[in-house]
């Protein structure tokens, strides 16, 4: 039955419809045109239900779009019990839903509300790339083992499930957040008393794997979006067009424009695909219509792009120095746009590097000599005098900062810099250099640095900094005992003046107590690279006995 302005801001007709699923009758409701996407808006959990979403849908067909809203089973207008419905039957719906509803032709963008953050993904998963953009407000993500499991009324297993700390972490959800490449929208509100926000910071990291990234802050909102949405009609509007905006050219089309108009003439792109192993940006491989490659340099997490300006323009500097230094293989820069100001998000464009990062845990002398080529490379680094100097090293913890594990090993090793920094002869430093920045080419006798990439944080300071990132990095990696060696290597190939005992020590932990109580975090990228190995109980094992071996040593 066609329906005429119930609510205000309707300006076109919209369809109830009922469609029979698994034995139950799922009540929903269209409205817009198809042909540009179709919108599939999906309720929370609880009191959820799709008369809350109404405002929100009739904004997409506003905006031109086809968009459904729909009740799960047990909920609104549909049959069945809320405690005998599960995730699965979320999920098959849902594809029910669009199967009937959405014409075949149409992208698909889908907006979530708290548990069906999940449902999103399930569906990410299910439709591929027929999916555009995704919409994700407050949500949740859940284990593999909730999936089939009945809600039940606080009772049944899976409440046991999704109260267990941590469950959410290996959500294949995540998995599928990382792996699209879309458009995607997080609507994080203000308060949020139902999802943790560690979920929020690990849907947000999944997101800006790959996906043209927005968050959209709700300052004044709570956990309950859809409410919030359906009483406010300018984040409503601004959603649905962040969501929509250049469906028709498909996701990343001011990115793409200027990357070809920086091109010689005549040349194209043929080829696109993301690169493992970044952390801060996302990066993405071109290949041109004459075979030669570059790499892209995306900043699309909330503060990562709000300090791009600073970031990608010392970048671009730092690479137009090195064009000419001997000894330091650094990416040639093409063009940066370091404001967005014609890209969708802050970018950087440079040549390719020849050679692949090397993580692999290979004992004896392979791994011996890749990590002398790393000292070298290092001390070569150093040995950079450029004519204007950087900007000075930014410490990136503080006692106040630091959040251990607890223990008397922690509390010492924190006290260590409470004071004020040792006195340094300053040094050129790359500020990031570890084994997931530098390239290698060859094998054996042959093996060689081919690369030094990621040159945003470049500083200048003591060269104990650096050695400290590189040694924690490799503690992490091979074992406490790789990263106490790495000064030795590092001098025995000419290295820059260190500073001893304490005030050595004193930079190897404002680096080291930058990593708890979350070493695993930052050690995605590398599990990415095939270092699966790296759970976060073997990390936190190293980094405690890394910290134990350098107050032994040094202390």
């Amino acid at each position: 039955m066609a329906r005429m302005g119930e609510l205000p801001l309707f300006t076109s007709e919209y369809e109830d419809f009922v469609r029979g699923h698994d034995g139950e009758r799922i009540s929903g409701v269209s409205a817009g045109p198809p042909g540009r996407a179709t919108a599939v808006l999906l309720h929370g959990a609880g009191n959820g239900s799709k008369e809350r979403l109404l405002p929100l849908l009739a904004e997409f067909a506003g905006q031109g779009a086809h968009a459904l809203a729909f009740d799960f089973s047990g909920h609104g207008g549909s049959s069945g019990a809320l405690a005998e419905s599960s995730l699965r039957r979320r999920f098959a719906q849902a594809v029910g839903v669009i199967d009937a509803h959405a014409p075949a032709d149409d992208p698909l963008v889908l907006v979530g509300f708290s548990m069906s953050g999940q449902t999103v993904a399930d569906l990410v998963r299910h439709y591929g790339r027929r999916v555009v953009a995704v919409g994700l407000c407050a949500p949740a993500v859940y284990a593999p083992e909730a999936w089939d499991e009945p809600f039940g009324s606080g009772d049944r297993r899976f409440s046991t499930i999704i109260r267990t700390p941590g469950s959410w972490r290996t959500s294949r959800a995540l998995e599928a957040l990382r792996a699209f490449e879309g458009r995607a929208v997080l609507a994080v509100p203000g308060t949020d008393d139902v999802i943790p926000p560690e979920v929020t910071e690990a849907v947000q990291d999944a997101l800006s794997a790959r996906a043209q990234f927005t968050r959209l802050e709700l300052p004044d909102a709570g956990h309950r979006l859809g409410l919030w949405f359906q009483d406010h009609a300018e984040d409503r509007r601004a959603l649905a067009a962040a969501l929509l905006g250049g469906v028709e050219d498909g996701a990343w089309a001011a990115t793409r424009r200027w990357v070809a108009g920086r091109l010689p003439g005549g040349r194209g792109v043929v080829g696109s695909r993301p690169l493992s192993g970044g952390w801060s940006a996302q990066m993405r491989g071109l290949t041109l219509d004459d075979g030669e490659e570059l790499v892209l340099r995306t900043f699309v997490r909330p503060f990562f792009r709000r300090h791009a300006p600073g970031l990608l323009s010392r970048e671009a500097a730092v690479l137009g120095l090195l064009a000419g230094q001997e000894g330091v293989p650094a990416p040639a820069l093409v063009a940066v746009d370091a404001t967005a100001e014609h890209c969708d998000h802050p970018s950087l464009l440079m040549t390719r590097m020849p050679g692949l990062v090397r993580m692999d845990d290979e004992d004896g002398e392979f791994l011996d000599r890749r990590l002398d080529l790393l000292a070298a490379q290092l001390v070569r680094i150093h040995a950079v005098e450029p004519a204007e100097l950087p900007r000075p090293y930014q410490a990136w913890t503080s006692p106040e900062r630091v959040r251990t594990p607890g223990g008397a090993l922690w509390e010492r090793a924190v006290d260590v810099i409470r004071r004020d920094p040792p006195p340094f002869r300053g040094r050129f430093l790359h500020r990031d250099y570890h084994p997931g920045n530098v390239l290698f080419t060859g094998a054996g006798d042959g093996l060689r640095v081919s690369g030094v990439v990621d040159w945003v944080e470049t500083s200048w300071g003591p060269a104990d900094l650096d050695v400290a990132h590189c040694s924690t990095a490799l503690a992490l990696l091979h074992g406490p005992e790789c990263g106490l060696a790495f000064r030795d290597r590092y001098e025995r190939h000419g290295g820059h003046g260190l500073a001893d005992g304490p005030d050595h020590l004193y930079w190897r932990l404002l680096d080291a107590l930058a990593y708890p109580p979350d070493a695993a975090k930052l050690a995605g990228p590398w599990r990415e690279l095939g270092r699966t190995d790296l759970t976060p109980g073997v990390l936190g094992e190293r980094l405690a006995a890394y910290v134990g071996g350098l107050m032994e040593r040094y202390g």
